[in-house]
This record gives C-alpha cells, sequence and structure tokens, in this order.
C-alpha cells in the first residue's frame, strides 16, 4: 500500500509526519523501524501520526513512534511541526489547536513570524507521576551509574526526564552515561536524559539523549524539562533561551502549576509517498 509522507524537522530533530485522516494507515513496529532507518527509509527520529481526535474537547489526536518502533507519550519538536502541517496542509483554519497525547492535552500556536508557540502543560515532579522509583520527592537525586554517584533532577512533561547539571555541554559524556541512566531500573519506563550547562539564570546549553532514539539534534520536551528542574533548584529565571546542536528554543515557565510554554521553529524537508 502506496502513503504519503512529510519529511519535516524542529532544529534538526527529524520526523516522518503522515496524515492518517486523508488516508487509512495502521503501523506496526516493524514498520516505524524501517520508515526511520537512514539507510533503507526515509530516515527519522521519530514518525509522527496526525489522527482524527477522539477527545471532543480536541481537535486532532497526535501519536508518536521512536526510532526503535516503541510508541511514547509526548515530543515537543514534533509538536511544533504538528502545528504546521494540520494548518498548511488545510486539515484546520485555526492558528491555535487542542492536541490529543499519551502524555496528555498540548495546545500549539502558530505566531505571526512563524515559529510554533505550545503549551506543553504543568512540570510533573511526584515520582509516581514521571514515573521514577524513590521513597519521598526531592528537587535531586543521588544515581548509582556505572561505579559513579550522579545527582539528577526528574520530571516528567508528559514523559520522563532525568537532567544533571554539566559544566560543558560540548564534553559532557552523553553517549557513554545516556543509554545507561535511559535504561536504569529506577525508571520503569525509561526516561529521557539531558545535560545541561547553565550559563547565567536566562541561558542554558543543552544535549539530550533521547529515549528509543539516542542523542538528536533537539528535544523539545527535553528543553522544558531541563528549565523546569533549573526553575525548581532556584537556578534559572522565568524566561530561559535554550541552546540545543540543532539551534535554540525559548522556554518560559512562571513555577508552581503554570504550565511550561516552548516557542521554535518548524520546518519542511521533502514529501513523498512510501510502500508499506
Amino acid at each position: 500500500m502506496l502513503i504519503d509522507f512529510t519529511k519535516m524537522h524542529g532544529l534538526g530533530n527529524d520526523f516522518v509526519v503522515i496524515d492518517a485522516i486523508s488516508q487509512p494507515v495502521s503501523l506496526t513496529a516493524d514498520d516505524v523501524r524501517r520508515i526511520a532507518d537512514r539507510h533503507f527509509g526515509v530516515g527519522c527520529d521519530q514518525v509522527l501520526l496526525v489522527e482524527t481526535a477522539r477527545d471532543p474537547n480536541t481537535d486532532f489526536r497526535y501519536r508518536i513512534y521512536n526510532a526503535d518502533g516503541g510508541e511514547v507519550e509526548q515530543c515537543g519538536n514534533g509538536a511544533r511541526c504538528f502545528a504546521r502541517f494540520v494548518l498548511d496542509r488545510h486539515l484546520t483554519d485555526k492558528r491555535e489547536i487542542a492536541v490529543e497525547t499519551a502524555g496528555g492535552i498540548i495546545r500549539p500556536r502558530i505566531e505571526t513570524d512563524g515559529q510554533v508557540t505550545v503549551d506543553m502543560g504543568v512540570p510533573r515532579f511526584a515520582p509516581a507521576r514521571i514515573p521514577f522509583v524513590t521513597d519521598t520527592e526531592a528537587d535531586s537525586y543521588t544515581l548509582e551509574v556505572a561505579g559513579q554517584r550522579l545527582t539528577i533532577g526528574a520530571v516528567s512533561m508528559g514523559n520522563p526526564h532525568a537532567v544533571l547539571l554539566t559544566d560543558d555541554a560540548a564534553t559532557a559524556p552523553v553517549t557513554e552515561l545516556g543509554p545507561l541512566i535511559e535504561k536504569h531500573t529506577r525508571f520503569p519506563n525509561r526516561v529521557n536524559v539531558g545535560f545541561m550547562q547553565i550559563l547565567d539564570r536566562g541561558h542554558v546549553r543543552l544535549r539530550v539523549y533521547e529515549r528509543g532514539a539516542g542523542e538528536t539534534l533537539a528535544c523539545g520536551t527535553g528543553a522544558c524539562a531541563a528549565v523546569a528542574v533549573g526553575r525548581k533548584r532556584g537556578l534559572l529565571d522565568e524566561v530561559v533561551r535554550v541552546d540545543l546542536p540543532g539551534g535554540t528554543l525559548l522556554i518560559r515557565w512562571p513555577g508552581g502549576n503554570a504550565p511550561v510554554s516552548m516557542t521554535g521553529p518548524a520546518a519542511y524537508v521533502f514529501e513523498g509517498k512510501m510502500e508499506l
């Protein structure tokens, strides 16, 4: 069966976006792995499905599959691409939409300059909501990894994140520690791992090892998680510029029960047809 697809990216975090409203699409984990393969498929970090809303209070349903074939709860860079896609493909005429995800409802809004702002919801620090195995909630935790005692912050942005502080993001051991922390037994659903260098209270550098995808050029939920952890520990201001290998996101979080907002670009690469 031939299906139409669109290749997009948010700061180099790349996606295959598939309209499952205008055409019948059913993906297996093998299908996703084949599509995501950069040698034998289209190549991407995640496959995004645009589906009809099930919740009457939303406009669309948004499903996210990592390159390893696993379905995950949330993807911030993907959310920006999703919003541009449904508007540009005339699936909606709204510049702000409510979107159902496995991690909760998000609200992307396309700005007049073409950037996309996404209401990513309220950070969840309760260990059971992440999930993270610990006796009590704290601003930071000690994690035993490969004989090292690491200090991390843990939070859910609809998907689980561990955040470590580093003196230099460029030389941080992302590829060494990332996969070990991702699969640590204290994170029952695995975890995305952020390595954050604080330049000042309004500016950080960040690299993220994503669950099921490896290190990516940018991670929207990872940027939100890093700022939330930094804010909770009193290290960052309300508005923070987050520099990732693929570019810059602007993250705002007043704190408390307020939602995190993320602003950044979404870009098209090409369109095509593929056979499943």
